[in-house]
């Protein structure tokens, strides 16, 4: 019973965030650049609403920046190990931002937008397992450019990196986009 138990909370603990790959890369350190995603050049006018909501969007991604490159650790918070939802958790709540947990609850928090819409600061939910029916995995985007969106999540496999929802894997995964700002 109890080695049933042990890979069963093994089990839970790959599937949780991304895919499984044997490669880990998470021991190098990354240095990563975001550059802004308005490829328009011409002046327009914002409110000042918007220009708070992207500060507050660009304050809250360059915090989840500093994690880049930490490892995954299944429930982690911190420097010395981070799970998707908690890289999440951690980048909102130093930006004075209470949010749920975990992935799938936080699935529940914010405005539906259509991928067409996402902007920086939005967050993007997966379903990684193949037979899990819920939520499993949440991205922060940090960059839009046409159609490519770059996010920043902690993977099993890698750790803290920033991926393209143009990847085969990621975009068949993706499930929606949620906007909370």
């Amino acid at each position: 019973m109890l080695r049933k138990t042990i890979i069963l909370l093994l089990f839970f603990a790959i599937m949780a965030c991304g895919p499984g790959k044997k490669r880990r890369t998470y021991s190098k350190t990354r240095t990563v650049t975001v550059e802004g995603s308005n490829t328009d050049t011409s002046p327009k006018p914002k409110s000042k609403k918007e220009g708070r909501k992207n500060a507050k969007a660009n304050r809250i991604i360059s915090t989840a920046l500093t994690y880049s490159g930490t490892r995954y650790k299944y429930g982690g918070t911190t420097k010395k190990g981070m799970d998707c939802s908690g890289l999440v958790y951690v980048s909102l709540k130093e930006n004075d931002i209470m949010f749920p947990r975990t992935s799938y609850q936080m699935a529940l928090e914010g405005e539906k937008i259509q991928i067409a819409r996402v902007e920086k600061g939005d967050l993007l939910f997966f379903k990684t397992s193949k037979t899990g029916k819920r939520i499993n995995h949440v991205g922060l985007v940090v960059d839009v450019k046409g159609n490519d969106i770059k996010f920043i999540h902690a993977t099993t496999s890698r750790g803290v990196l920033v991926s393209s929802l143009r990847e085969g894997y990621w975009n068949s995964a993706f499930v929606k986009a949620m906007r909370i700002l």
